[in-house]
């Protein structure tokens, strides 16, 4: 029998050295802006002040915050988003993952799992970054949204997110996948699942009218309610506003939901009141890092690693 807990109280943050919006992800990525020259200084200023409030944010909170440095080479300008190239699961597996941008390959780093290593117990090593050979990706937690006591792996297919190897992890971690395609308003494949899905222990935040098919809407719906979650349905506006991309840590005095002051900000008053029959809203000042197309919940790589 699993026992796996759906929310861990620990993640690994990465502090950005230079951050700026990807432009080689910035053409499936309908959430992303485009950074220009003049404003690279201010941006990379005021997301590290974003970060480093968020990490103290979050340690005030009670969550455990491992958070290490980007290194200044070879640029990584989506260094903050860590959870894209790595997991870690509570057998003490750790999975590194196929990249779709270049760039992003060499965010994958032996120091950072060496260094949980010395807190955290790794039995294993599990790398699939070989398929990017052969052009098929999967962009961990970005990709692959799991529920981990139902044992659930919700994914919607793009580019970044290969059927083939949702099956591979699925058979190597024994999940289930709900296998389904959504898309944004402009008619684009939404490129991670993460942003419009967020399976809490109770509640799931879901945006289904981005869901391209019918049949599969009704069976990402009917997964959540078989698993006993409290269907929190988001419009399309609330996607935009980054209200999928949240993720649930405990903190000191229970659950705690993470998301933007943004994604905060556009869910409705019912909607607040259903997550908080379960969970506290602890929303963060992201509004530079999210230009870059990626909001709270893509800064935190999950660690359910056993502790030493």
């Amino acid at each position: 029998m699993h026992k796996d807990a759906h929310a861990t109280g620990a993640v690994v943050m990465i502090r950005p050295h230079r951050f700026f919006s990807n432009p080689e992800t910035i053409a499936d990525n309908a959430f992303q802006r485009e950074t220009t020259s003049a404003q690279l200084g201010d941006i990379s200023r005021n997301a590290l002040a974003e970060f480093d409030r968020a990490v103290e944010w979050l340690r005030n909170a009670g969550v455990t915050v491992e958070a290490f440095d980007d290194t200044p080479s070879p640029e990584k300008p989506d260094a903050i988003f860590p959870n894209n190239w790595f997991s870690t699961h509570e057998d003490g597996r750790v999975v590194l993952y196929p990249m779709y941008s270049p760039t992003r390959r060499r965010e994958r780093r032996v120091d950072i799992i060496e260094a949980l290593r010395k807190k955290y117990r790794v039995t294993e090593i599990i790398d699939y970054s070989k398929y990017e050979e052969g052009g098929r990706f999967l962009e961990g937690t970005g990709s692959l949204v799991l529920d981990h006591p139902n044992r659930v792996a919700y994914v919607s297919l793009s580019k970044r997110s290969d059927s083939e190897l949702v099956g591979r992890f699925c058979n190597d971690f024994e999940y289930d996948a709900v296998i389904f395609e959504s898309a944004s308003s402009d008619g684009r494949p939404i490129y991670h699942t993460n942003v419009m899905l967020c399976v809490g222990s109770a509640f799931a935040l879901v945006g289904l009218d981005t869901i391209t098919d019918a049949s599969s809407r009704d069976k990402v719906r009917a997964s959540l309610e078989a698993t006993n979650k409290a269907v929190i349905e988001l419009s399309r506006d609330q996607i935009e506003n980054f209200a999928g991309n949240a993720l649930e840590l405990c903190g000191n005095n229970g659950n705690i939901l993470i998301l933007s002051e943004r994604a905060a900000a556009a869910l409705r008053p019912d909607q607040h009141a259903i997550i908080e029959k379960t969970a506290t809203l602890l929303p963060l000042s992201l509004p530079t890092i999210e230009f870059a197309g990626g909001s709270a919940r893509c800064m935190l790589a999950e660690i359910f690693l056993p502790p030493l």
